[in-house]
């Protein structure tokens, strides 16, 4: 049983999902398989994390259909305060000095964005999904790709978009390298409840273990006898070490422990989820395409979450890859050419390398232990500060406006 699209998308994860309903909005057929089941994936327990999406992916979001989400259950980040540690001395992004004036990010619960994409996957003719499915075979021809699920079901395009994760099987049986390392870091992830509002302000504070980023998130609203109650994302990181012990704290422990690296600015705080954790890595593909493959999201690159940009680099790959596809569609052009992967290559790996290097280089230069250095970096903070021109050039690097925009990151479908 053999079906045929323009393209095929292997991983329905937050990034495959939606490179699936940006192309569909270009009038490309598209199959997408994922290995799960992904009405699993909607339980709160699943997964309680929760994303930050970036402005000009907010755009894109906006563009694709998926703006009331984003309004009905997003945060708005209004302002940004980075410290070191608790240094009275801080770098303060404001939402008001941006251009155009948006919010610089909205928090999104993963579980809400997971759902709104798979209802509108299932919605769109354009898009065939295959889940739970198996993956038996791969063919990536001179003239065309297959894929062979283990019902019989044979899958068969131009093109393989590879959104299959960090550990990408795609990736590795197309023999691209990636340079790659591991952090002494574990990324310790979970929901806080707590006493005073946030004021949709997101705080980043360094301390030589890593970052600790409280994430402003919708009020939960009264429920019953229950009143209502402000709440955060928090990411820790702690060092591999202690990773094992911190996982053992009970939640109230866990809560006393966030509050004392806040400094108590939130008052009391409260853990409303089950606390997951996560290795840290980088890792970067030393080419994003091979003969009718091309990598996209975590598949070519993996970054420290030092400043939230990991799921907005797949996002933004995204929107420049529904681009080149579609416009090479419309002149007929074949999209499993490599003049085609390398137009999408060429307009993404300096954006992704940048980001890279640019986490990688706060990771490590926050990471330097030391009152030499705590001063040091004190001080730099709150110089920039006082640079309104170099503090708006982060905040736009931070957003995702820097750079060649492809039309869904501009808020237009092209």
């Amino acid at each position: 049983m053999q079906q045929t699209y323009d393209a095929i998308i292997v991983g329905g994860g937050l990034v495959g999902q939606t490179l699936a309903i940006a192309l569909a909005a270009h009038d490309l057929r598209v199959a997408i398989v994922e290995r799960a089941d992904p009405d699993a994936h909607l339980a709160p327990e699943f997964d309680g994390r929760a994303s930050a999406i970036a402005s000009s992916t907010a755009r894109m979001l906006r563009a694709l259909g998926l703006g009331d989400v984003l309004d009905s259950q997003g945060c708005a980040i209004r302002a940004i305060r980075v410290t070191d540690g608790l240094s009275p001395r801080h770098l303060h992004f404001d939402s008001a000095e941006a251009e155009p004036a948006e919010p610089l990010g909205i928090m999104l619960e993963n579980r809400v964005l997971r759902t709104i994409l798979l209802d509108r996957l299932r919605a769109d003719d354009r898009i065939t999904l295959f889940a739970p499915a198996t993956i038996v075979a791969t063919d990536r021809g001179a003239d065309r790709s297959t894929v062979a699920l283990a019902d019989g079901t044979v899958l068969q395009a131009p093109v393989i978009l590879a959104c299959d994760g960090r550990q990408s099987a795609l990736r590795q049986e197309a023999g691209i390298r990636t340079a790659r390392w591991q952090y002494d870091g574990t990324a310790i992830v979970t929901m806080l409840a707590h006493e005073k509002p946030h004021d949709h302000v997101a705080s980043e504070l360094f301390y030589p273990e890593g970052p600790f980023a409280q994430l402003p998130m919708r009020d939960l609203p009264a429920d019953g006898e229950k009143p209502a109650r402000h709440r955060s994302a928090l990411v820790w990181t702690i060092r591999s070490s202690d990773a094992a012990g911190v996982k053992a704290l009970s939640p109230r422990a866990l809560a006393h422990e966030a509050e004392k690296r806040m400094g108590g600015f939130l008052g009391h705080l409260e853990l409303i989820a089950p606390a997951s954790s996560y290795p840290l890595g980088l890792h970067h593909s030393e080419r994003y395409w091979a003969e009718r493959l091309i990598l996209v999201g975590d598949a070519a690159h993996g970054i420290h979450p030092i400043a939230g940009q990991g799921l907005n680099m797949g996002l933004r790959d995204v929107a420049a890859l529904a681009e080149v596809l579609s416009s090479s569609a419309r002149l007929g052009l074949d999209l499993g050419h490599p003049d085609v992967a390398r137009r999408y290559e060429r307009w993404r790996r300096a954006d992704n390398f940048a980001t890279a290097f640019a986490t990688d280089s706060l990771a490590r230069l926050f990471g330097v232990p030391g009152k030499a250095a705590h001063t040091i970096r004190s001080t730099g903070l709150a110089a920039v500060n006082r640079l309104p021109p170099l503090r708006r050039a982060f905040m736009k690097v931070a957003r995702g406006e820097a750079g060649d925009l492809p039309p869904l990151l501009r808020g237009e479908l092209g």
